[in-house]
């Protein structure tokens, strides 16, 4: 069931993602280099999120028999989402890392990724980030009443394969705000003029997940960690958004 939410409960979830976007525009980026470990990235993430009221909401889903271990999914190169941080993960020049986020602010939650590069990165990587981070908008652009669940994923899907990449199928976008995941569903990739009608009040996570390769992808042992099959590099942008008067809203966009 799609839970549409008041303007009041809006300002609310807004609250919770200001917090991801303060995150990485203001206090990662000091610490994305060379040498630096996962582990070591995600307490910093998770101290950062708790100095500011919240909660980190990943750690513990899943349940009791393989809870998720970490404030933060952080997956680099060829991990396309919900890495687990090690302390044996060390950052290197030339890396990319996506860091996926959720925050609790007193029952409202926020949910935003970025993918950033180490050092100076190659050409091949800088497409990736660029076109991923355009599909992302696109996407945005494209969730206005009017419009179906459809139109969003065609446009990601349209602009990622016209540049040369792949979309991860397996895993989409998704609902958001009173709880960490709520319907609807919303694939990055679809037909024009399928699915279900955008409405107000719906506010949903647009996350495009592209690969340089293939769009197929596996989970390794530990449960969590999503890599691509055929070892090359994954990129992941995401948005909250609201509609809001039949337009998109960003939620977790730096005011």
């Amino acid at each position: 069931m799609i839970i549409l939410k008041s303007l009041d409960e809006i300002k609310e979830i807004r609250k919770a993602n200001q917090i991801i976007a303060r995150l990485y525009e203001e206090v990662l980026p000091k610490y994305i280099k060379a040498g630096i470990s996962t582990m070591e990235l995600n307490k910093i993430i998770e101290d950062y999120i708790r100095s500011a009221g919240a909660i980190p909401a990943t750690i513990g889903v899943g349940g009791p028999f393989n809870p998720y271990p970490a404030g933060s999914c952080i997956s680099l190169n060829d991990e396309v989402v919900h890495g687990v941080p090690k302390a044996d993960k060390i950052l290197k020049d030339g890396d990319i890392v996506g860091i996926d986020v959720v925050t609790n602010l007193n029952g409202f939650f926020g949910d935003s990724a970025i993918t950033f590069p180490v050092g100076e990165i190659d050409e091949e990587a800088k497409k990736l980030l660029k076109v991923t981070k355009e599909a992302r908008d696109i996407g945005i652009e494209a969730a206005i009443v009017g419009n179906r669940f459809g139109d969003i994923g065609y446009a990601i899907q349209e602009h990622v394969e016209k540049n040369g990449f792949s979309v991860v199928r397996d895993f989409s976008g998704h609902g958001v705000g009173k709880s960490m995941h709520e319907d609807p569903c919303i694939p990055n990739f679809g037909r024009r003029g399928r699915g279900l009608k955008i409405e107000n009040g719906m506010v949903l996570a647009i996350e495009p997940m592209v690969n340089v390769g293939s769009y197929k992808v596996a989970i390794e042992n530990d449960g969590w960690t999503v890599v691509t099959r055929d070892g090359k590099r994954s990129a992941h942008f995401e948005h909250s958004i609201a509609i809001v008067d039949g337009k998109p809203i960003i939620l977790s966009e730096l005011d």
